[in-house]
């Protein structure tokens, strides 16, 4: 096949098309009948032998199961629980107390990182931004 030739390539239409019909055809086949996931020797049976026996490979949730009640007992001891409590408060304070300029240090933190990158975003962009401005303005001007 040539690189620039399309004439070949199916469209999108058809390709999303395909994509449906193999996602359907996957949803059916994901979804076993009794009849498909039976074992050969119950397949092989008559038909009226299947409808009087059931298959026993096949379980039916007709019943809600038992769900074990949740144990009362903690995972870690109350010790550990306030030792943790207490660093990450430590920690929550740290972050949120002021810092030197009067900011939080997560705001100073941020600052400082994208200080470097305002710089190069101004020094790429700013000349092209005043230029369109200062000839608008002269525009402007000399039309009144």
């Amino acid at each position: 096949m040539i690189m620039g030739d399309l004439s070949n390539e199916p469209s999108m239409e058809e390709i999303l098309a395909s994509i449906r019909r193999i996602i359907s055809e996957e949803g059916e086949a994901a979804v076993p009948t009794p009849k498909a996931r039976a074992p050969r020797a119950v397949r092989e049976q008559p038909a009226e032998a299947e409808a009087t026996e059931e298959a026993p490979d096949i379980l039916e949730l007709t019943e809600p199961m038992a769900v074990e009640a949740a144990s009362d007992e903690a995972l870690v001891s109350d010790e550990a629980a306030a030792a943790s409590r207490r660093s990450l408060a430590a920690l929550a304070m740290s972050v949120t107390q002021p810092g030197a300029g009067g900011h939080s240090q997560i705001e100073d933190l941020v600052r400082e990182l994208l200080r470097p990158m305002l710089k190069e975003w101004l020094d790429a962009n700013l000349p092209a931004i005043v230029d369109a401005k200062v000839a608008a303005e002269i525009a402007r001007i000399t039309r009144g």
